[in-house]
């Protein structure tokens, strides 16, 4: 995979994607019957506005379309598309999202990818998105971190299947932003297990991060996730901390 080098935000995930508009009013949404025809439209500028465009709109009718520009020459149309489809998630989407991430040597696309495919909330996304946290840039990590935690409640297995990974990075990646992402993913999972060996190991780690990381943002994102969690170990280890001014 090309190395590119692309900005590194600390972006906490709540649904929205990178593309989402930012101001103090929001535009009107564009009219789904225009923007449709424009998504098969043989010119690339008209397919970069529709697939833009259901960045906002939800659509079944989309769907196919813009799984077909997954596929399109221009790069800003294929991550358009896939941020697209996490807007609109379909299983049908799950495995042309998986086959791009494997095959695009773009990594603002694979980011986009694996936003879209924490937003299908499918078993099959597991496997990619731990791979793309292990082993892809910076940029796609830290999104991946965060689909993770957006697939909490797919199933018992997935969540089992997405802890030590969690773990890993949140211990030994590099960049604060991607550790920071790991510790709130690693809070959204645990709410979704039982009091197990698994689930020990989990706030063991955010514990670890919490009293050892030398990044005081990946601290606090540690802090909040035992706090969500509400584990009755990690809220002992906060007010100890607390009571020492650390």
């Amino acid at each position: 995979m090309q190395n590119e080098d692309l900005n590194i935000l600390n972006i906490q995930p709540t649904g929205e994607s990178p593309l989402d508009y930012i101001g103090e009013e929001e535009p009107p949404k564009p009219d789904p019957e225009e923007m449709l025809p424009l998504l098969t439209s043989s010119e690339p500028s008209q397919r970069m506005m529709a697939a833009r465009a259901f960045c906002e709109l939800q659509d079944d009718r989309a769907i196919s379309p813009l799984i077909e520009l997954l596929h399109d020459d221009c790069p800003l149309i294929r991550v358009s598309a896939a941020y697209a489809l996490g807007r609109n998630p379909s299983p049908d989407a799950v495995e042309p999202l998986i086959k791009q991430l494997n095959l695009d040597f773009n990594g603002y696309v694979r980011k986009g990818v694996v936003w879209a495919l924490g937003n299908c909330r499918d078993r099959r996304c597991l496997e990619p998105l731990v791979d793309a946290l292990r082993t892809d840039i910076p940029a796609v990590r830290l999104w991946a971190a965060s689909s993770l935690g957006q697939i909490a409640q797919v199933s018992y297995e997935v969540v089992v299947g997405g802890i030590p990974p969690l773990i890993e990075g949140l211990r030994r990646d590099s960049m604060t932003a991607i550790r920071s992402n790991c510790a709130w993913a690693i809070g959204q999972l645990c709410r979704e297990l039982p009091s197990n060996i698994v689930y020990a190991g989990a706030i063991d780690a955010l514990i670890e991060a919490l009293e050892e990381d030398e990044d005081m943002g990946v601290r606090e994102d540690a802090k909040s996730s035992l706090l969500r969690v509400g584990d009755p170990r990690g809220l002992q280890v906060i007010e100890d901390l607390e009571i020492e001014g650390l």
